[in-house]
């Protein structure tokens, strides 16, 4: 089975800074290949017209001389001034002989073809490569006076003159390429700095703090982006407050005539004797029932203040063991075990009110969902303040562990058993958060689940 291998995505200012290089590489290469096009053309045609000149000077030379010293065409084609680095070759068409001004290059140092055409009366010209060099062979015919003349010129200077050019180019569109990228960098910088603006504005709200807004923009495209983000965080800070007001308002509402039917049952509980049997069994759904809404009411009036945050943290330094112990006595929990991990301290800044609510929900919900708790352990470190509630229930699937802490989410376990308002846990995450903490849930060693909230050390984060 193959395995496919996914690259992280580039960020965006990489990829500005890619493009800018891009751009700048294929542009550089497109005029540096242009250049040296231009370049390398306009040396091969002024070396091609100047060796043409020069051969056809060198061979007026020798058709001015050959009338008089036929017999001295040796010493002629030695006369010849060519080029360092060049030679040439003399032949006689009637005696059929070629005479060279160096003896190492004769007439076989050229392309057959150039001879042959050359032979045969028409001048013509052609490069090769001899000896690791690259040459001009030129040959003209002399038919005035039966005679064709052979010349080759060295191309070592032009050849590293475009070598040169060629390097020079190169180097340039490398030069190019970098300060694009540089640039490009910049450009990709001044382009993220707006778009890092927003992403630290919108978690600042999703932090809590609705006001959270972007300054105003002078660019025009940035002024349309600030304003629509500003609107966007007006209507959502409008709606979830709208949101918790009619929340609180409907808790609130509702306390009125629970109180009443709360009293009423209370009435009705006191003269259960005078009721029948079927009737007691009512009243008793009916007195668990209007309890539960009761505090499920309450539990709402609490969230509802926590989310407009006009609950603020007290914060003070504890003993957490005598803290805890005191909260399990009145919750039914007291000869559960309460244990400080070694190397922990047992001393932390929290709300006394909200650390107890922490608590109390926590056993709470070890009582009604996890068969009660176990164990309570108290552990830090350099960071963080820990407490856990350990219970002897069948544990929390890994899918739930995020979801159970929502408003009215209950587990596998949960909806399994009466009892709880659903808010308990939701109540428990947010006065984590309001410390500057955090509630997760775990296996614990014992087999149950393991609920931990944490809190940093020396108070609010």
């Amino acid at each position: 089975m193959t395995r496919t291998i996914r690259f992280a995505p580039l960020r965006l200012r990489t990829r500005v800074s890619l493009l800018f290089v891009l751009v700048g590489l294929g542009a550089a290469l497109a005029l540096s290949l242009v250049s040296y096009q231009v370049a390398r053309n306009y040396l091969t045609d002024r070396r091609d017209e100047a060796v043409e000149r020069q051969a056809f000077t060198n061979a007026q030379v020798l058709l001015g001389q050959l009338p008089s010293r036929r017999s001295d065409a040796f010493e002629l084609v030695s006369g010849i001034r060519t080029e360092q680095g060049g030679f040439a070759v003399l032949h006689l068409g009637a005696e059929n002989l070629f005479y060279s001004r160096d003896l190492r290059y004769t007439q076989a140092a050229f392309p057959a073809d150039l001879v042959n055409s050359t032979l045969n009366g028409t001048t013509a010209r052609q490069s090769f490569d001899l000896d690791d060099e690259t040459y001009i062979g030129v040959g003209v015919a002399m038919p005035a006076v039966d005679a064709h003349y052979f010349e080759a010129f060295p191309l070592s200077a032009e050849q590293r003159a475009i070598t040169i050019i060629g390097s020079a180019l190169l180097i340039g569109a490398v030069v190019v390429s970098i300060l694009a990228g540089v640039v490009g960098w910049f450009v990709g910088r001044r382009l993220t700095r707006p778009l890092a603006r927003v992403t630290d504005a919108a978690q600042q709200i999703a932090a809590g703090d609705l006001g959270t807004r972007l300054d105003s923009e002078t660019d025009p495209d940035l002024a349309i982006l600030a304003s629509s983000f500003n609107g966007m965080a007006d209507a959502v800070q409008t709606r979830l407050e709208r949101e918790a007001r009619f929340a609180s308002d409907v808790s609130h509402e509702l306390r009125s005539p629970i109180t009443a039917l709360a009293a009423a049952i209370e009435v009705l509980d006191a003269r259960r004797a005078d009721l029948s049997d079927r009737t007691q069994q009512a009243l008793d759904v009916v007195v668990s029932q209007v309890r539960r809404f009761d505090q499920m009411v309450l539990d709402l009036l609490e969230l509802s203040r926590l989310d407009v945050g006009i609950t603020d943290v007290h914060a003070e330094e504890i003993d957490l063991v005598p803290f805890v112990e005191r909260i399990a006595r009145r919750h039914d929990a007291g000869e559960v075990p309460i244990v400080v991990e070694p190397g922990s301290t047992s001393i932390a800044v929290i709300d006394k009110r909200r650390g107890e609510r922490i608590v109390a929900n926590l056993l709470d919900n070890a009582r009604l969902h996890g068969g009660g708790a176990t164990r309570i352990v108290i552990s830090s470190d350099s960071t963080t303040n820990r407490i856990a509630v350990e219970d002897a229930g069948p544990g929390v699937a890994s899918s739930e562990r995020v979801r159970i802490f929502e408003r009215f989410a209950r587990g596998s376990a949960g909806r399994s058993r009466a009892g709880g308002t659903g808010l308990g846990l939701a109540l428990v995450a947010e006065h984590a958060r309001a410390h500057g903490g955090q509630a997760w849930v775990e296996d614990s060693p014992s087999g149950g689940a393991r609920f931990v909230v944490s809190f940093p050390v020396g108070g609010r984060a």
